[in-house]
């Protein structure tokens, strides 16, 4: 079964400095029947304009994930964890218990990125943090695993049943997943058109999945996808 989530359904903020568009209920936007699936809890399509951001804050007990799509943005934290983020890399945070940072744009043009937050197997956890860049020939044309529990495959690891898989297609290219019995899937569409077993997704659309045994996404124009394998 898949449930389709459009790109123009989701919550939207404007705060001059950043254009967001929520997927799931977040900050003023809420709505009981999009609070998250599964572990995940947040997926955030942000655009922050140059030379600005996220001043330094606070989060505690959570998972949280950066892709950026393009520009780049500067992560800084109480931990003492420090790095730039350009196309194609990925940060993950473990707030546990507690840090305080900052994810601002230092450049000079806007930075696109996806934030994701997902919920820890417990609370509690040692605060942390891993940044990683995935090439694009590591992604064109296969599910790379990008974050996994176990740091598989040279991934970033998360302290969740979860996987993440980013994938790059070309026109006309698709890929597939076989989904173990009791598990769930979600496609995040970050940029192009594909079909999700058959069914249109463009950028900013998202599909939650369950009781499916596989997934064939398959890219109708160029196009760039994250897909979460979730308990």
């Amino acid at each position: 079964m898949l449930t389709i989530r459009r790109a123009t359904d989701r919550g939207h903020a404007d705060h001059g400095w950043l254009r967001s568009s929520h997927t799931f209920s977040f900050a003023d936007y809420h709505d009981p029947k999009h609070m998250g699936f599964r572990a995940l809890r947040v997926i955030n399509e942000d655009r922050v304009e140059a030379r600005n951001g996220f001043g330094r804050h606070g989060h505690r007990d959570m998972e949280i994930i950066s892709y950026v799509l393009s520009g780049a943005l500067e992560h800084r934290d109480s931990t003492g964890s420090a790095g730039v983020l350009r196309p194609g890399e990925v940060q993950r945070m473990t707030a546990g218990t507690g840090v305080m940072h900052s994810e601002t744009n230092p450049s000079d043009e806007e930075v696109h990125f996806l934030q994701i937050w997902i919920l820890p197997e417990k609370g509690g956890l040692p605060p942390g943090y891993e940044q990683k860049a995935f090439s694009e020939e590591e992604r064109r044309g296969v599910l790379r695993v990008l974050v996994s529990p176990t740091g598989e495959q040279g991934s970033l690891r998360i302290h969740q049943d979860v996987k993440i898989f980013g994938t790059l297609l070309s026109e006309g290219e698709s890929v597939a997943h076989e989904i173990a019995p009791g598990r769930h899937a979600w496609l995040q569409v970050a940029r192009g058109i594909v079909e999700l077993n058959g069914v249109e997704l463009r950028a900013g659309d998202g599909a939650a999945v369950s009781e499916e045994e596989r997934l064939v996404i398959a890219a109708r124009e160029p196009a760039e996808a994250l897909l979460f394998d979730l308990a």
